[in-house]
């Protein structure tokens, strides 16, 4: 199987939301840097998605004239791909080329390792839709991050369980599955 990294949504964006904290922030950066590393050192195309909202507006921080959208200080991405979405699939996300099912088909990517921001939307959503397109996807859990949420009446709710999308052809990884060794090489590197 041939695979690609995707980092989703880790971007200054989450910085401004009020639910945002940064206690776990330093491990889950470096779980995710060596992750990317070890991608690298494996010939894995790193593929690199932010949520963008549409608008102009600067007090959106989701917006590209707030300048938040762009990579969380502390991570050395050197992406092969940049795609944007507006919903919480990154499987839609496009670039100037296409959607990124496009651009992984396009390279005979079948297997996806899923890592970023916000665990129970958007990282949990495409590893569904992922999966659901027939892709093979490995959840890679402690290279994920998300926050506790407030319900409308301000009662504290933590994420619901990663553990979920186990039933589809995805798999969750608490442990760090990149120390495995590398499972495709690019030729020549």
């Amino acid at each position: 199987m041939k695979q690609a990294l995707i980092v989703i949504d880790i971007q200054e964006s989450f910085r401004r939301r009020p639910y945002f904290r940064a206690e776990e922030l330093p491990a889950f950066l470096a779980n995710v840097q060596s992750l990317i590393d070890r991608s690298r050192e494996c010939g894995i195309p790193v593929v690199q998605v932010f949520h963008r909202e549409p608008g102009d507006d600067p007090a959106n921080p989701f917006t590209a004239a707030s300048g938040f959208v762009r990579t969380m200080p502390g991570l050395a991405l050197r992406p092969d791909a940049v795609f944007h979405k507006q919903v919480h699939s990154a499987m839609f996300a496009t670039d100037a080329g296409g959607t990124l099912e496009q651009w992984l088909r396009a390279r005979g990517i079948d297997e996806l390792l899923v890592t970023g921001i916000r665990t129970e939307q958007c990282c949990e959503t495409t590893t569904r839709h992922a999966s659901d397109l027939g892709f093979t996807v490995r959840y890679v859990t402690d290279a994920t991050l998300t926050f506790p949420m407030r319900t409308r009446s301000g009662r504290e709710v933590s994420a619901p369980s990663w553990c979920s999308i186990s039933a589809s052809r995805a798999s969750c990884r608490a442990p760090r599955p990149w120390r495995d060794g590398c499972r495709q090489r690019t030729p020549g590197a």
